[in-house]
């Protein structure tokens, strides 16, 4: 039965742009948590080599702490269990989407309500903070792009959120 339920989105595909700053949500993704005291029954399971440093993006996985990752990618990408194997695979695609935050005023947008200083955050980080009160996954992948992932129930609050500290760049 819940195969034939379709999730609507929290928030529209494209909800700003404007003032040097684009808002949108991105295309749906698998997610999955994986956690690994070693790392390398991990890498062997994926097929590819994990960031060890904590905040290092690499090959879809970010590192978020000493023994844990989140892998992201296309809706289809599976993961196998790792069944007897020392780590925990958990797929979590549902739980959260991701608001892109694009543009050349795409940190100042993301300033009026992030405590880090987006100036000194390299390209190619991920790190888990804070937008106000809300927890969130930053993720900076290019220039003048940031990746913004949040738990499914706060994104219509962060779309507002965002949307307001976009329209007060004008």
């Amino acid at each position: 039965m819940s195969e034939a339920l379709a999730r609507s989105e929290p928030v529209s595909a494209q909800f700003y742009s404007g003032a040097g700053v684009s808002l949108s949500l991105a295309a749906p993704m698998a997610r999955y948590a994986l956690r690994a005291r070693q790392p390398e029954p991990l890498e062997h399971l994926l097929g590819f080599e994990l960031p060890r440093q904590i905040g290092a993006i690499k090959g879809g996985a970010a590192c978020l702490g000493p023994d844990e990752w989140l892998l992201r990618g296309p809706v289809a990408t599976t993961v196998a269990t790792g069944a007897g194997l020392p780590v925990s695979i958990t797929q979590v695609s549902d739980r959260s989407v991701c608001l892109l935050v694009d543009g050349p005023h795409a940190a100042d947008v993301l300033a009026a309500g992030c405590p880090l200083d987006l100036d000194r955050f390299a390209v190619g980080r991920a790190t888990r903070t804070v937008f106000e009160a809300v927890e969130i996954l930053l993720l900076h992948t290019s220039d003048d792009r940031f990746e913004v992932e949040v738990w499914r129930s706060f994104a219509p609050w962060l779309k507002k959120a965002l949307e307001t500290a976009a329209r007060q760049l004008r």
